[in-house]
Parts: C-alpha cells; structure tokens; sequence
C-alpha cells in the first residue's frame, strides 16, 4: 500500500505554510516570493533600481490587483495588522469629464473570490448585488471640493460598512507617508495611524458596531479599482513599499500522517475558530471526506479513516471558517 499525505485550506488553494508575519522590501523579483497581479498588469511594475512598486491607481480599467496570499482566512474574531509605504509622484480626480467626482485610493485586505467578482463595483457603495464584501483597506479620496479625505474601511461578508472620513488630509506628491493599520479583535476596532516624512499626520479609529456581522479576508493587495457605477474618477502614479503584514498562523500546522493497525491517522496543530476534515484521494482530482468535521482546539487534532483502500490513496485536511 502506497499512502500520501497533501494539505489543503479553504476549498481549492494549497496552503503553503509560513510564518504569522511576512515582509516585503522588493529588494528581489516580487512575483517568485508569491506576489501576483489580476487584471491589467501594466498598472504595476517592479522597480529593481529603486526596490519599490511602481502604481498606476487607473479608475478607467478594470478592477486590478497587486496581491499576495495571507495563507489564512482572517475574520472578526482575529488579530491582524499591515503596514506600508506610500509615496506619490502625481494624482488627479475628476479625470473622466462624466465622473467629476473624488474615487479612492486603496490598499489592503480583501477576499480574491469577491474582488476578482465581474460584478464588483467598489464605487457603488452599499448594494446587495455590485458592492463589496470582505475588505480591509486603507483609502484615500483626494480634494473633490469637500476636501481630501482619508478613510479607513470594512466591509463585511454582506455588504455592511463600517468607516470614518477624516479631512482635510491631503497625501501630497512627493512626501513619504507610512501607513499602519491594527484590527484587535477585543474591542473590533481597526486603528490606523500615518505618518508624513517622519511625523504624525492622523490617527483614526473604526469601532465595529454590534450589528456588522463578519468578514474573511485571505489577500493583501494594492487595489486600482474601476470607477464603473461611481461618480467620480482617478488617475495616480506612485510607489508602494516595505510592507509588514501580521496575521493569525495557519489553520494547520505540523502536519503529520500514520498507519496503524489498518487505521490512517493524520495529526496537526489546529487553530480555534476552524473546522477541519480528512479527505482521501486516489489521484489528486476527486476527494471524498473519510473523517467527521472537527472543531478547531488550538492544540493538536487526530482525524481518521477508519477504512484506508488496500492500494494507493493520498490524505489532506480541508480547514473552513465556520
């Protein structure tokens, strides 16, 4: 008998396991450390001279993400935080003569399920059915003529916001800001506090109501988003830098699997708020569950098949946020 063991998070996507905190300082290629792009690609551009990001914020395209997996599904009950550099060279609202208005400047957290969405349109604020869910982000709206605001925001998994506009604030051209931002799950509260070449410059805190329900967040991303159902436009060029991002370890970890006695038994650390099953595989394309679903204990699970086949199979945890 040939058995295999494989590791699965979420419903599709490989986990790779890796440490609560990761950094980007864009000193190397982004894109082999696990940095993608999803829509126009020509709107952000590795600088290797400068070892930053090169944005272009475009409200004209599609919606466009420079993203990066969390490893993990981050929600309410959960402590998370981001960090960044935030520098631009131009920036300018209004740029489309039917869309007069300030658009946002984004960066962040957010669900690629809901953000790769054909029927997301982030300008569109609260909608059942074309506004967003699952998002985290730090956002800029520049002087319209009510003056430039700064607004951090969630969104939770159905379309509830919770935010606050802080103004006048203007992110000037040229000058180094340096963005972080804190969600503790205790008290829900999402602080954000920026700085300008070194100084403070605002800090602003989102306290979740009782009512904002939930959210699950796995990427962090800069986010040009299209002003399709907005009304107003963007165009901006400038770089993203030196980003620190803490969250939660994985669902699983310390992955383990024997046979015993005619019983396969897999064994791995398991986080609170998680629910895990074995599945089983005889090629990597179909898997059936061969365990119950688990609670999460935050401590070591065991899962079995009771009945492994007589030939070859390969195992992996399927980990879901209730």
């Amino acid at each position: 008998m040939r058995l295999g063991l494989s590791i699965l998070w979420g419903l599709v996507a490989a986990l790779v396991c890796r440490a609560a905190t990761f950094e980007e300082d864009f000193s190397s290629d982004p894109q082999p450390s696990g940095w993608k792009i999803f829509g126009d690609t020509n709107l952000f551009q590795w600088d290797s001279t400068n070892q930053n990001l090169e944005v272009t914020w475009d409200s004209s395209q599609t919606n466009s993400y420079f993203y990066h997996s969390l490893g993990t599904m981050v929600a309410k009950s959960d402590d998370f935080n981001l960090s960044f550099d935030l520098q631009l060279s131009d920036i300018a609202v209004g740029v489309n003569p039917a869309k007069p208005d300030t658009f946002e400047l984004a960066v962040g957290f957010n669900n690629l399920i809901n953000a790769t969405s054909t029927n997301l349109e982030r300008g569109i604020g609260i909608n059942a059915t074309y506004g967003a869910c699952n998002v985290c982000e730090f956002d800029y709206f520049p002087d319209s003529g009510y003056g430039a605001t700064i607004s951090p925001t969630l969104i939770s998994s159905n379309n509830q916001y919770a935010t606050v506009f802080a103004h006048p604030f203007t992110i000037d051209p040229g000058a180094l800001f340096h963005v972080a931002m804190t969600y503790t799950a205790s008290n829900q509260t999402l602080q954000t506090s920026v700085t300008r070449n070194g100084q403070p410059f605002d800090t602003t805190n989102v306290v979740l109501g009782s009512s904002f329900s939930d959210f699950r967040l796995d990427q962090v991303a800069v986010c040009s988003y299209s002003d399709t159902g907005a009304d107003g436009s963007l165009l901006a060029h400038g770089t993203v830098d030196n980003f620190v991002v803490t969250v939660p370890p994985p669902p699983t970890q310390n992955l383990a699997g024997n046979l015993t006695n005619g019983v396969w038994q897999t064994q791995f650390l398991s986080q609170s708020n998680w629910f895990y099953t074995l599945q089983r595989s005889p090629d990597f394309q179909s898997w059936t569950n061969v365990s119950p679903t688990m609670p999460g204990n935050a401590t070591n699970l065991f899962l079995q098949d009771t009945h492994p086949p007589a030939d070859e199979a390969f195992y992996r945890i399927n980990a879901q946020r209730p």
